[in-house]
């Protein structure tokens, strides 16, 4: 039998049963990495030998009786966390290449208290600031569907990973929907929690210190091969830091609203104010809705509760590059406060947003935050009324790689439509800025046989909700496929 593609929650059941050993699933996966991976270049910092060790562990903890939610289960993890004795660069060379952390992620710590054995680091973007993979220590990651295209950022590693059957489960990170574009990408799922749901302490920048910050809009999360194992990771994932608000609060995620698809009061949404959707993602929106409709769900097209989609995404943007110009050199930021002011009065647009939100003064910031503030309270009284909301997540399949230093000077192409290549993060941006749980599902292919996914994004601290429509939607629609 071939190990490489059952889910962990298939994994466990046999490990469970005797019919495999955790030995052996990692040196298949061992094995198909070897083999594969030249190809992909998903792993770009490989632990083999750890990895054999700890499955040797794992074997033995289980004779003893033992039964952990992962034991044994091969693993990867996003090369952005920080693992005791391998490198972390988050792609930025020179001055990085070569450091090492002494000390797990909180995250990292966590996957092999519970038992899993881990495999290596995934590749990532420069800064993990890209919606490819691709950066000058580690080189560029292709989508196992089409190695022509990417496979999304900034997780875009563990997705390849594992849609090419590189271990069972990842986990990665998003702030602009890094866990959820490349899940679109490649056919996979992924799972943005919560803000704040998940401790993400060990997930930062080289040198470090790996201090247990609060982040604004960035979260880390689970990927997998299905809407279960997302559950089973994030149950693993999901708490406060042990050093700080774990010294008093404890974890107990609401369940759930509802177990029956009939049950669910949904919107649908494919058209955004500010960008064209494609038409091979808003077939996978459409097959969702349809899904929903044949299991009897309410589903509705519009609603006078939904918080504004252009003024949600302005905002957003202003909050996503403020972020990334905080450690630009002072040179470089007075060329921008220079021409920010030149922007007029009345240009709202996504461009303008970006240039006011990379020159953001403390000012600036407070009366944003209050206007982000009306948003969250305008979702609470979205979702006393509907339990998700399905939408794309960028507005095309996984397109052509394109390494053009110039970021804002790429574009991608909608169908024939030549669009800001940033402004495909409105979708993304619609569930971070408030914070909400969205998880990207699979819908099945483009003509062209790319994946193509969508997001269910529900509401604040109701994780299970989005999840469990996604178990049910699997069932419906199927989920993953591996790439032939």
């Amino acid at each position: 039998m071939d190990w490489n593609f059952p889910t962990a929650e298939q994994l466990t059941a046999a490990l469970r049963a005797g019919e495999v050993t955790s030995a052996e699933l990692t040196d298949e996966a061992i094995a198909r990495i070897e083999r594969d991976d030249d190809a992909i270049n998903a792993i770009c910092v490989p632990d083999f030998d750890r990895a054999r060790a700890a499955a040797h562990g794992a074997d033995r903890a289980r004779a003893r009786g033992e039964d952990r939610p992962l034991l044994g289960i091969p693993v990867t993890v996003k090369e952005s966390y920080d693992i005791a004795g391998l490198p972390t660069t988050w792609g930025m060379p020179p001055q990085h290449r070569t450091f090492v952390p002494t000390e797990d992620a909180v995250q990292v710590s966590w996957l092999k208290a519970a038992g899993a054995v881990v495999l290596g680091k995934t590749n990532v973007p420069v800064g993990l600031q890209d919606v490819q993979t691709f950066n000058e220590i580690y080189g560029t990651t292709n989508n196992p569907w089409n190695h022509r295209r990417t496979s999304g950022g900034s997780s875009g590693g563990s997705a390849a990973a594992l849609a090419s059957g590189f271990g069972a489960l990842s986990i990665g990170s998003d702030l602009a929907g890094s866990l959820r574009t490349p899940a679109h990408f490649c056919g996979i799922y992924a799972h943005k929690p919560t803000l704040g749901l998940a401790a993400s302490r060990g997930m930062v920048p080289p040198p470090g210190p790996a201090l247990p910050v609060e982040h604004d809009l960035a979260v880390v999360g689970p990927m997998a091969r299905s809407a279960r194992d997302l559950t089973l990771l994030l149950d693993v994932m999901a708490g406060p830091d042990p050093l700080t608000l774990g010294m008093a609060y404890h974890l107990s995620l609401p369940p759930a609203r509802h177990e029956r698809l009939c049950d669910f009061r949904v919107l649908i949404l494919d058209e955004h104010p500010l960008i064209p959707t494609g038409s091979a993602v808003r077939a996978g929106v459409g097959r969702v809705a349809d899904a929903l409709v044949a299991g009897g769900a309410r589903v509705e097209r519009d609603s006078p509760l939904l918080p504004d989609l252009t003024e949600a995404a302005v905002l957003y943007t202003k909050f996503l590059f403020s972020g990334s110009v905080a450690r630009f050199p002072i040179e470089s930021y007075e060329q921008l406060q220079a021409r920010a002011a030149e922007l007029s009065a009345d240009d709202e647009s996504l461009d303008a947003a970006r240039l006011r939100g990379m020159v953001f003064s403390h000012r600036d910031w407070i009366e944003a935050n209050s206007l982000r503030e009306l948003h969250r309270h305008g979702w609470r009284r979205f979702f006393a009324e509907f339990d998700a909301v399905v939408c794309p997540i960028t507005p095309t399949p996984a397109f052509p790689h394109d390494q053009n230093p110039d970021l804002m000077k790429r574009r991608i192409d909608i169908d024939g439509v030549d669009c800001p290549y940033f402004d495909q993060l409105v979708w993304a941006g619609l569930a971070t800025l408030p914070g909400l749980p969205a998880t990207a599902v699979p819908t099945g292919r483009s003509p062209e046989g790319l994946p193509v996914g969508v997001q269910l994004i529900g509401p604040m601290l109701e994780d299970r909700t989005p999840l469990r429509l996604a178990e049910l939607l699997e069932q419906e629609i199927g989920g993953f496929q591996a790439p032939k």
